[in-house]
């Protein structure tokens, strides 16, 4: 683990300043070193989207693609594979809220965090730390699984502004759900309880239009599925790589993330300053 020391000068009592920056930049150094001794959960996120990418296209692609409004049969799985992509991307990215949860809760019950408490930096700097690190590890993981689904035929149409704006758009969504993730990790009784948590973000995209067009849904879901989250992310990331209408979804994804990213900023700093005076 980095060393942090208490007479830091850029502690957040030197000056009455708290520099915040400085100080979390110590903690991304701590996170990324943990991830790199650790790889395990690394792993794990980026092997369970590809075992989903590899089973629905390879096994349900060939009769979900056919289902497709205006696909040739003959052509349904590569027709799939486009289509599916973007919803394994954004599964990606919810995977690895579980990680984060795991990570924070772990430090919260081993007592780092308890001593992180005691040290003159910045307490914000401690769960941006996690943020930080986990939004990078997360980006690694989307690009492995994209270089996976490039590799069994997903061909984007999407030029160099449509790229930028679709990575944009998911380095977004990572550093908002690692926010709310964290919160979940601060929050969970035990490392157990924290791992669990996170589940139901994965679970979202393949209630939303990430697998199937929302409007094969019965009417009582579909109502959730269009307007859940993660819908209009995966809508925006699919207009961009590939082609299809954007309508409002681009700023309904951008707003989401926002409420997503303040909330989960939010929960986490109420929660962990609610800890920290026990």
């Amino acid at each position: 683990m980095t060393t942090i020391n208490a007479a830091h000068p850029h502690a957040a009592g030197a000056g009455g300043k708290s520099h915040v920056v400085a100080d979390s930049i110590t903690m991304l150094r701590r996170n990324l070193l943990h991830m790199i001794r650790y790889p395990g959960l690394s792993v794990f996120t980026i092997m369970g989207p590809v075992v989903i990418l590899l089973l629905f296209v390879f096994v349900f692609g060939g009769t979900l693609g056919a289902g497709l409004p205006g696909v040739d049969p003959a052509g349904g799985r590569a027709a799939y594979l486009a289509y599916v992509m973007p919803g394994i991307l954004a599964i990606t990215i919810a995977g690895g809220a579980g990680g984060t949860a795991t990570t924070v809760s772990m430090d919260m019950t081993e007592g780092i965090t308890a001593r992180f408490r005691t040290m003159a930096i910045s307490r914000a700097s401690v769960l941006a730390g996690h943020v930080l690190g986990n939004t990078i590890q997360t980006l690694i993981a989307v690009a492995l699984v994209l270089g996976v689904g490039l590799a069994i035929g997903f061909r984007p149409n999407a030029g160099a502004i449509e790229w930028l704006a679709a990575a944009g758009l998911m380095v977004l969504t990572a550093y908002a759900i690692s926010w709310l993730a964290v919160a979940m990790g601060i929050q969970a009784k035990s490392v157990e309880t924290a791992s669990n948590l996170p589940l139901l973000l994965v679970i979202l995209p393949m209630l939303g239009s990430g697998f199937v067009p929302t409007d094969s849904m019965p009417a009582w879901m579909q109502g959730f599925a269009d307007y859940q989250p993660f819908t209009p992310i995966i809508e925006t990331i699919r207009g961009l790589l590939l082609g299809t209408p954007l309508g409002w979804n681009a700023a309904l994804a951008v707003g989401w993330c926002v409420v997503i990213a303040v909330a989960g900023y939010l929960w986490s700093m109420v929660i962990y300053e609610r800890k920290s005076v026990r």
